[in-house]
């Protein structure tokens, strides 16, 4: 699915114009992305969490040559998934994971 994709959804649920789904859209990731630049996390309960990470600097390899680089520290985003959003992408890993916790 791609943007105008997810725009279409968007209008055709909520009754809106294609028009105010994408401010609807572009609001919800500049404001994610607002917030994770200064460095808070943005928690979608039952669907996951955004946050910035940092790297810690580190020597790596270039695989043309083998010769050693330093790799500099940096601050990355990731997203963690909640479990709702895990057990609907993979619903027998969350049954496993349910029955593990009632043993």
């Amino acid at each position: 699915m791609n943007r105008a994709e997810l725009v279409e959804i968007l209008a055709s649920k909520n009754e809106l114009s294609k028009t105010a789904a994408n401010a609807v859209l572009e609001t919800l990731i500049a404001t994610i992305q607002t917030a994770v630049k200064k460095g808070d996390a943005v928690q979608l309960v039952g669907f996951g969490t955004f946050k910035s990470v940092k790297r810690a600097a580190r020597t790596g390899k270039n695989p043309a040559t083998g010769a050693a680089l330093k790799i500099p520290a940096s601050t990355v985003p990731k997203f963690v998934p909640g479990a709702k959003f895990k057990a609907v992408v993979d619903p027998k890993a969350a049954k496993r994971k349910a029955e593990k916790a009632g043993k």
